[in-house]
C-alpha cells in the first residue's frame, strides 16, 4: 500500500470531526520536518532544514453528505505549506487539491476541481517515490511526476468502483482558452489487485504545460509544446516483505526549459532542443522487522535521449536510495533516509551533465551527490 495513502489515512482518522446524521466534515493532515546534509550543492557541502521531503507537509478539510439511494455529495480542500517558514504551496489558499464531486458505491465517483491525475493515482504508489520514499527516490527531474510534484487545474475525473480486482480512472483537464488545446490534458489508468499482487498501467498527455493559466501551470516541471508519459509496474505483498518494480517513459516535446535545473540547460551550446525521452527502470524493496519498524532500498536506471539541432545524447542516471523508519505511536514517527546520484553516458554541456536531486540544497558541480536525512513526522 502507498506510504502516503496510509498516512492520509490515519490522519483522518485520529482527525477531529463534526458528524450529523449521515453527514461528516474532517479536518486531517501531516507534518514532515527533517534535517538535510548534501555532500555537493555547487561545489560546496551543505546542511538544511527542510519541510515534506518524504510527503510533502499538509493540512486539509473534507466532507461527505448523504443524499440517498447510495450516492454522496464529497468534497477535499488541500493545503500544502512549508513548516520552516509556514509558506503555501505556491501561494494558493489550496495548492494541493480542491475538488467537489458525487460518488456511489455502485457506480464510482466524479470529481471536479485541481487534483491528481489517474497515474498518480495509481501508477505513483508502485514506485518508490510515491511509495515509501519520497524526493530522495525520484526519477531524475521527477519526469514522471511519481513524486507528485504537480497536479492539474479544471479536471473532471472519473474513478470507477473495483470490481473482481480490477478499477480504471480517467480524466481530463480543461485549459480554460480560446485556444482549446492550449494546455490541456488528459490521462487514463487502470489497476488490479489480487491478494499480495498489486499492478497498474497509465498514460497521460498535457499540451504546453507551464503556461500561466490552463490544466498544468506553475508547478509544471518541464516547460515545452507537449508532455506524455506511459507507464506500468506492480509489487507483491509477501509475509514481512513488498517488492516491486516499476517502468515509465516520458516523452518532451520542444521543451524549453527544467524546473529542477538552472537556465544553463535551458539550450545546448549553439543549438536548441527539439525533443527530450526519458526511460525509468526501477527496483523497490521493503521489509518489517517488526510492525513498528521497516527498511526499505530502491534502484533506478535512467536512459534518456536528448534531441537538438546539433545532435542527439543520451545521459543516464543511476540513484540508490535507501531508508529505515521506526513508528514511536500510530501518528509519530522517526525516519533516516539518504540516496546517491551518478550522471553517465553522453556529456551536453549543459547542467543535464550534473547530478540534481528535489531533495539537495542544489545542482551538483559534477557528476555524482549524495544526500542524508533524519527527519520526523506525524499525522493529525
Amino acid at each position: 500500500m502507498n506510504i502516503r495513502h496510509i498516512f492520509v489515512g490515519v490522519a483522518a482518522v485520529a482527525a477531529s470531526s463534526v458528524v450529523y446524521a449521515q453527514n461528516s466534515v474532517t479536518l486531517y493532515g501531516l507534518l514532515d520536518e527533517g534535517i538535510n546534509f548534501t555532500s555537493n550543492a555547487g561545489g560546496h557541502s551543505a546542511w538544511q532544514m527542510r519541510s515534506g521531503d518524504l510527503v510533502g507537509s499538509f493540512w486539509g478539510i473534507r466532507g461527505q453528505e448523504d443524499l440517498g439511494g447510495g450516492y454522496s455529495a464529497v468534497f477535499k480542500l488541500e493545503n500544502g505549506f512549508n513548516i520552516n517558514n509556514g509558506a503555501s504551496v505556491g501561494g494558493l489558499m489550496f495548492g494541493h487539491q480542491a475538488y467537489v464531486g458525487i460518488q456511489s458505491s455502485d457506480w464510482g465517483q466524479i470529481l471536479l476541481g485541481r487534483q491528481y491525475d489517474p497515474s498518480i493515482d495509481l501508477f505513483s504508489p508502485l514506485t518508490a517515490a510515491g511509495f515509501i520514499m519520497g524526493d530522495v527516490a525520484a526519477h531524475p527531474f521527477d519526469n514522471d511526476n511519481a513524486d507528485y510534484d504537480y497536479r492539474f487545474n479544471n479536471g473532471v475525473k472519473y474513478i470507477s468502483p473495483r470490481i473482481s480486482g480490477f478499477m480504471a480512472e480517467t480524466m481530463y483537464a480543461f485549459s480554460n482558452q480560446t485556444g482549446f488545446a492550449d494546455n490541456r490534458m488528459y490521462s487514463a489508468a487502470a489497476s488490479y489487485q489480487n491478494g499480495g499482487l498489486s499492478a497498474a498501467v497509465a498514460y497521460m498527455r498535457v499540451t504546453n504545460p507551464g503556461l500561466s493559466s490552463g490544466a498544468l501551470t506553475w508547478d509544471s516541471v518541464f516547460q515545452a509544446a507537449s508532455q506524455q508519459n506511459i507507464d506500468a509496474g506492480l509489487n507483491y505483498k509477501f509475509d514481512k516483505a513488498i517488492v516491486g518494480f516499476a517502468y515509465s517513459h516520458t516523452s518532451v516535446g520542444s521543451p524549453t526549459g527544467n524546473a529542477y535545473l538552472p537556465p544553463s540547460a535551458t539550450q545546448p551550446p549553439g543549438g536548441k532542443w527539439t525533443n527530450w525521452t526519458f526511460d525509468n527502470f526501477e527496483l523497490n524493496f521493503r521489509y518489517f522487522f517488526t510492525p513498528a519498524f521497516w527498511a526499505g532500498a530502491a534502484y533506478t536506471y535512467t536512459h534518456s535521449s536528448l534531441d537538438a539541432t546539433t545532435g542527439t545524447y543520451h545521459p543516464n542516471w543511476n540513484v540508490a536510495s535507501l531508508m529505515a523508519s521506526y513508528s514511536l505511536s500510530k501518528r509519530t514517527s522517526l525516519y533516516i533516509q539518504g540516496s546517491y546520484q551518478h550522471v553517465g553516458g553522453d556529456k551536453t554541456g549543459t547542467a543535464f551533465d550534473y547530478a540534481t536531486n528535489f531533495a539537495a540544497a542544489g545542482t551538483s558541480s559534477g557528476p555524482n551527490q549524495a544526500i542524508v536525512r533524519a527527519a520526523i513526522f506525524h499525522v493529525f
